[in-house]
C-alpha cells in the first residue's frame, strides 16, 4: 500500500520539479519578449523619434513654397535694364504618385502645359513621395493653360497654380551679353547647388552680370506652412517665413550709349567697347549676333535653339575674345622704341615697300613707302616698315615686357565669364608649340605691326587705349556702381616717360587730323585721338579695328570698334562705327550731363 501510495507522490514531486525549471526558462522568454518590445519603443522614441515626428507631421502639414523676387538691374542713370514681371506658374503635390490614375493624370497635365510627360516624371521622381512641399512643374502659364486646369481640377486635385514672378528684361535685346540671362537648374546645378539653399524649380543667373553677381540678386526664400487633413484639405494656417527680396544692382554702363553702340554695329559681326578711361567704368559694350534673354523666362523648344544657333553663335561675347590686334598694336611698339631708349622721340627713319628679314618681305600697306618721318607721321599713316624697324631695333623681349604690361596676354578682371586672356607668345611659348623652334627676328617683326601670334580682345584693347588717354594708368574694366558711386576701381601706373607719352598722343591726334582715321571727325564731337588697324585673317577677309578717345585735352571715353572679317581697312569701316557712338555720347540732349560738349 505505502509503496502504491509513494508512487503517485514521487510522480507529483517530479512535475512540480519540471514546472518550477520552466519557469526560469518562460521568465526568461518573457524578459526577451517584452525586452524587445520595449527596446523597439524606445529605439523609436529616443533614437528615431524625431524623424517620425517629421514623417507624421508631413502627413499633416504642407509647405507653400515663396520664391524671393529677384533685385533689379539698373544703367547709371536709372533705367531699367531687368526687372520681374507678375506670371502664373502650375505645382504639384507629391503624393499626386500615388494615386492609382497617376499615369493618366500625368499624361494629361504633360498635354496641358505642353511639356514631355518623361520629363514630368523625372521631376517628380527627383523629389520623391516625401518632398515636404509643391513641385514646380510650369512656369509662364498662358491663360489657356490656366483656364483648362481650372476646368479639370476635380480630376486633377494635386495640381496648383500660383502666381509668383519671372525674369524680364523691358529693352528687349539691348546689352544681352552684359546682362546675361536666368534659368532653371538642372539636375547637375542642382546637386552642386542645394548646400547653398537651391531647391527644385530655382532659378538662377546664368550667364553674364545676372550670374556675376548671383548672391546679391537672388534673395532668400520665403513660404506658408499650413495643417491638411487626410483629404489634403487645408484645415489651418500655422505660420509664414515671408520671402527676402534680392539687392538692386546699379551697372556702370548708359542704355542710351548702348543702344548707340548696338545701332553702329548693326548686323555687322564684331563688338563695340566704350570705357571711362580714368576709372575703367564700362559705358557700353555691344557684340553682335545677340539674342533676347526674355526667351529663357519660359522652357526653350527645339525650334527656338535651332533659331538661335542659326544667327551663328548669339551668346558669345566677341568684346571678351582674342583677334590680331593689328596696327592698333603700334602703340605698344612705339612705346618699346621709345622707354628702351633705342629710339627716342625725335627719331626720323626711311619707310619702304618693305623690310627684308632673313628672305621674308614685311611690305608697307601701300605698297610703296611713305619717305622719311617721325613717330607722329608713321602712326598717322600707319607705316608698317616703320614701326617694323623699331620693333626690330627694340628686340622681342622689349615688346613682350610691355605688351604684358599694357595687360595683353591676361584677363582684365572684368566680372563676365567667358574672357579669354589673348596671346603674348615668347621664346618658351613658340618652342613648346612649334617643335623647340625658338623666338626668330621675324616673329618680332611680326608682334611690332600686331600680326603673327598676338592677339587680343577688343576690351584689352580699350584699356590700352585708355593707358595713354589718362597720361599713363592701367585701368581695371568694371561693370558695378555702388551706391549711386562708382565703385572702388584699380589704376596702376605704368611709370611712362612724359615724352613717352605725349609722343604717342601726338601720333593718334595725327592721325584723325590728317591720317587713316579721319573718318572719326565730326562736328557734333570735340577733337579725339585714335589709331586704326586692319588685321590679315586668311582665309577669309581682314578684321577692321579703330580705337579713339575724346576730348582729346582732358579725355572722357574712349571707344573701341571691331569687325570680323569686314574685308576692308579699320578706317574705312570701324571709324565711322566708333565716330556714331562718339556722336552720342557728347549729344548736348543726352542724359550724362558731366561730359563735355563742343
Amino acid at each position: 500500500m505505502g509503496s502504491i501510495l509513494n508512487k503517485p507522490q514521487d510522480s507529483t514531486n517530479r512535475t512540480v520539479g519540471n514546472q518550477l525549471q520552466a519557469i526560469p526558462i518562460v521568465t526568461i522568454i518573457s524578459l526577451i519578449f517584452f525586452g524587445g518590445i520595449g527596446w523597439r519603443l524606445s529605439y523609436l522614441q529616443l533614437q528615431q523619434g524625431e524623424l517620425n515626428l517629421q514623417k507624421a507631421e508631413q502627413n499633416h502639414t504642407r509647405i507653400v513654397p515663396k520664391p524671393p523676387v529677384r533685385g533689379s538691374i539698373f544703367d547709371r542713370n536709372g533705367e531699367v535694364l531687368a526687372t520681374n514681371r507678375l506670371s502664373f506658374s502650375a505645382y504639384l503635390w507629391p503624393k499626386a504618385q500615388k494615386e492609382k490614375n497617376w499615369a493618366k493624370n500625368r499624361n494629361a497635365i504633360a498635354q496641358i502645359l505642353d511639356i514631355d510627360p518623361e520629363d514630368l516624371q523625372k521631376r517628380v521622381e527627383t523629389a520623391g513621395y516625401n518632398y515636404p512641399s509643391l513641385i514646380p512643374i510650369a512656369r509662364n502659364l498662358t491663360p489657356e493653360q490656366i483656364t483648362i486646369l481650372e476646368e479639370y481640377h476635380s480630376q486633377l486635385k494635386w495640381v496648383e497654380i500660383d502666381d509668383g514672378k519671372i525674369r524680364h528684361y523691358p529693352q528687349g535685346k539691348l546689352a544681352a551679353h552684359i546682362l546675361g540671362y536666368t534659368g532653371e537648374l538642372d539636375p547637375q546645378e542642382l546637386e552642386q547647388k542645394k548646400s547653398e539653399g537651391y531647391r527644385l524649380g530655382d532659378v538662377m543667373g546664368k550667364m553674364g552680370v545676372e550670374s556675376a553677381y548671383e548672391s546679391q540678386l537672388r534673395g532668400e526664400w520665403g513660404g506658408l506652412r499650413l495643417k491638411v487633413d487626410g483629404a489634403g484639405r487645408i484645415v489651418s494656417f500655422l505660420g509664414q517665413k515671408p520671402a527676402k527680396a534680392g539687392k538692386d544692382l546699379t551697372l556702370t554702363i548708359d542704355a542710351k550709349l548702348q543702344q548707340a553702340a548696338e545701332t553702329a554695329l548693326g548686323t555687322r559681326k564684331g563688338a563695340v567697347v566704350a570705357l571711362d578711361p580714368n576709372n575703367g567704368e564700362v559705358l557700353a559694350m555691344a557684340s553682335y549676333p545677340s539674342f533676347d534673354p526674355n526667351i529663357f523666362s519660359a522652357p526653350i523648344t527645339p525650334k527656338i535653339w535651332q533659331e538661335l544657333q542659326s544667327q551663328g553663335n548669339p551668346f558669345l561675347n566677341l568684346g571678351l575674345r582674342a583677334f590680331p590686334p593689328a596696327s592698333t598694336f603700334k602703340i605698344i611698339t612705339a612705346t618699346a622704341g621709345i622707354e628702351s631708349g633705342k629710339y627716342p622721340p625725335n627719331t626720323v627713319l626711311g619707310t619702304y615697300p618693305y623690310i627684308n628679314v632673313s628672305g621674308t618681305k614685311f611690305r608697307e600697306w601701300n605698297r610703296k613707302g611713305f619717305g622719311r618721318m617721325g613717330y607722329v607721321s608713321a602712326m598717322a599713316w600707319s607705316s608698317n616698315t616703320f614701326f617694323g624697324q623699331v620693333g626690330r631695333g627694340a628686340g622681342g623681349r622689349e615688346l613682350i615686357k610691355w605688351a604684358r604690361k599694357f595687360g595683353f596676354g591676361k584677363p582684365t578682371g572684368i566680372e563676365l565669364e567667358g574672357e579669354t586672356a589673348g596671346l603674348i607668345a615668347d621664346d618658351a611659348w613658340k618652342r613648346r608649340n612649334f617643335r623647340n623652334w625658338g623666338w626668330t627676328v621675324g616673329d618680332t617683326v611680326n608682334m611690332s605691326i600686331g600680326q603673327g601670334f598676338t592677339s587680343a580682345t577688343p576690351l584689352q584693347v580699350a584699356v590700352m587705349f585708355s593707358a595713354i588717354a589718362n597720361d599713363g594708368y592701367l585701368v581695371k574694366p568694371h561693370l558695378l556702381k555702388k551706391d549711386n558711386q562708382t565703385a572702388q576701381f584699380s589704376q596702376v601706373s605704368l611709370n611712362l616717360k612724359p615724352t613717352t607719352l605725349s609722343t604717342i598722343q601726338q601720333g593718334l591726334r595725327a592721325v584723325v587730323e590728317r591720317g587713316t582715321g579721319t573718318r572719326l571727325n565730326s562736328p557734333d564731337t570735340p577733337p579725339g585721338a585714335g589709331k586704326s588697324g586692319t588685321a590679315e585673317a586668311p582665309p577669309g577677309k581682314a578684321h577692321a579695328w579703330f580705337g579713339a578717345y575724346a576730348p582729346f585735352e582732358q579725355p572722357e571715353i574712349v571707344v573701341v570698334a571691331f569687325t570680323q572679317h569686314s574685308g576692308s581697312g579699320g578706317g574705312s569701316i570701324a571709324a565711322p562705327i566708333a565716330r556714331q557712338v562718339m556722336e552720342a555720347y557728347f549729344k548736348p540732349d543726352s542724359s550724362n550731363t558731366e561730359k563735355t560738349t563742343p
